[in-house]
């Protein structure tokens, strides 16, 4: 039995893995394709032979939803690692990487919760590398990046099935969010927490109360988002967050006739090219590894009564978490397809 095992881990080639981490990324074969360049067909038989090495199914299908079983869950974890080997292992037989200067760019509403962290690990791996950051609105990053001013971007923009450009590392919800105690009068227009123009959440939330005929008002004008949850934990009104920014205090407003269930969010990383590739993982890891973190401790704590018919991503539900608070299946890397997608 333990050769057996060992000659059916000899057959888990390294284009497996790819495309197995593709499609867990961009939650569509069809998107995969486009990631790692094969045809549609090409990933979805990489998967069914990946399957039928390990033994066991990776991808739960359903004619509308494409999730992560448990064991593709342990095997996306051990997939980045090994990858990441792979590419250390590519990078040190190569010639040593020149780059010493890295101009990166952060999206503003990553600030608060992850800079920190992720700013002192990647010091501590890399010292000799000079990191020249910039912290802004994505569009103005963008605008920064196309200008040759940047290398890289990471920041956060509204999900859609179509291909998108760069690389997205990090999915979630997008949830109402007031104060505990906080009450929507249904009579009056809904007091809406913004963030000034332009802002991709504040787009999303005027365009959610006019899908439903719904009046609301301006209760506050942040500028950042230490300001916005400020004046939402205050009180003052409610506002569009994803659920990693859910703090104690807070509760999610759960979606009715006239309060509309929100589009997902997602973090992207613009600029991954093979110049800067071997200092861009590492940043992702620590990030993605900062985000599960923060939801894997805010979520149970301060959410799991308030889960309720909340309906989240486009399956309609929310992934569990483990029994020590790891997440399983994560709300934020919820893969969802379009009817016909599933392979």
């Amino acid at each position: 039995m333990k050769t057996e095992f060992m000659m059916q881990a000899r057959d888990v080639e390294i284009d497996l893995l790819q495309a197995f981490i593709a499609v867990a990324d961009t939650g569509s074969f069809s998107a995969a394709a486009a990631v790692i360049s094969r045809s549609q067909s090409a990933v979805s038989q990489k998967i069914i032979r990946l399957e039928k090495v390990l033994g066991t199914r990776v991808f739960e299908r359903t004619s509308r939803a494409l999730t992560l079983t448990p064991d593709g869950e342990r095997l996306l974890i051990g997939a980045r690692k090994m990858m990441v080997h792979f590419d250390d292992f590519l990078r040190e037989f190569r010639e040593p990487a020149t780059v010493n200067v890295l101009r990166l760019g952060i999206s503003e509403n990553l600030v608060p919760t992850q800079l920190v962290n992720l700013l002192s690990r990647f010091t501590r791996l890399y010292p000799d590398i000079r990191l020249e950051l910039t912290t802004g609105f994505g569009n103005d990053l963008l605008a920064d990046y196309e200008a040759g001013q940047l290398d890289v971007v990471i920041t956060k923009r509204k999900f859609s099935s179509t291909v998108q450009r760069g690389r997205t590392i990090w999915r979630e919800p997008l949830v109402w969010i007031a104060a505990r105690d906080y009450q929507i009068q249904a009579s009056l227009p809904v007091p809406l927490v913004m963030m000034q123009p332009p802002c991709g959440y504040r787009s999303i939330m005027i365009e959610a109360m006019a899908s439903v005929g719904r009046e609301w008002t301006s209760a506050c004008l942040a500028s950042n988002l230490i300001g916005l949850q400020a004046a939402v934990a205050g009180g003052l009104g409610i506002t569009a967050l994803g659920t990693s920014f859910l703090q104690e205090g807070m509760r999610i407003v759960e979606p009715s006739e006239k309060l509309p269930t929100l589009p997902t969010t997602e973090v992207v990383v613009i600029g991954d090219e093979i110049r800067t590739r071997h200092l861009v993982q590492p940043l992702v890891s620590i990030l993605t590894e900062g985000l599960m973190s923060s939801t894997s401790l805010i979520w149970p704590k301060a959410a799991e009564e308030q889960i309720g018919s909340c309906s989240f991503g486009q399956s309609g539900q929310p992934q569990s978490i483990g029994e020590s608070g790891e997440i399983l299946r994560p709300l934020d890397r919820q893969p969802v397809l379009e009817v016909g997608d599933a392979q």
